[in-house]
């Protein structure tokens, strides 16, 4: 019953008129068991993240862990320079005196924070990736000023060329269309 996906088509994309109706839709493919989904918006819609199924991201958990790494690390290096390898008393204070660790380990702390949400985002989203297939498909044009689209992937292990187009003229849009997985000049 499941077609393996083809390695000419992205997926099917469909086009709606309103933000309304593509929620809608995006409700009626999530409760038929699609995974692999998105939407394309010229403006971000309440609740579509719900709508398609999105699961919750682990970009928090992962910058938080940086965090606490560059906060380790920033109090570990603290300690190794004031204590270990140059130990010098200043104004009579210990050798091991925290206070004036704080900034070294807040600076530690907010730059491993952010290169970690810098690398997590490029390697999370695949990035770089100049050309996305989703762009093949002649419907995505009208995505970033008037149309909503619903892109529902080859890759998912729902899809059925037949059966998901026929899903998604079911859901109310008002076009769909095959997006190739290669460029339109090179099939």
């Amino acid at each position: 019953m499941n077609k393996a996906p083809s390695t000419s088509i992205y997926g099917l994309v469909a086009s709606y008129d309103t933000p309304e109706a593509l929620l809608h839709a995006a409700e009626k493919v999530r409760d038929a068991g699609y995974t692999h989904t998105d939407a394309l918006t010229p403006f971000p819609i309440h609740g579509i993240v719900d709508a398609l199924g999105i699961k919750k991201s682990k970009m928090a958990s992962l910058v938080f862990a940086g965090a606490a790494a560059g906060c380790l690390t920033g109090f570990a290096f603290q300690y190794w320079v004031s204590v270990i390898t140059y130990p010098h008393v200043v104004s009579g204070r210990p050798l091991f005196s925290w206070p004036s660790f704080i900034p070294v380990i807040f600076e530690c702390t907010v730059l491993f924070a952010g290169l970690t949400a810098f690398v997590g985002m490029l390697v999370r989203n695949n990035l770089p990736q100049p050309h996305h297939p989703v762009f093949n498909a002649p419907l995505v044009e009208d995505a970033t000023t008037s149309k909503f689209v619903l892109v529902i992937e080859a890759t998912d292990p729902k899809f059925n060329l037949q059966e998901t187009q026929a899903l998604l003229q079911k859901s109310g849009a008002e076009q769909v269309a095959v997006a190739p997985a290669d460029e339109p000049d090179q099939i």
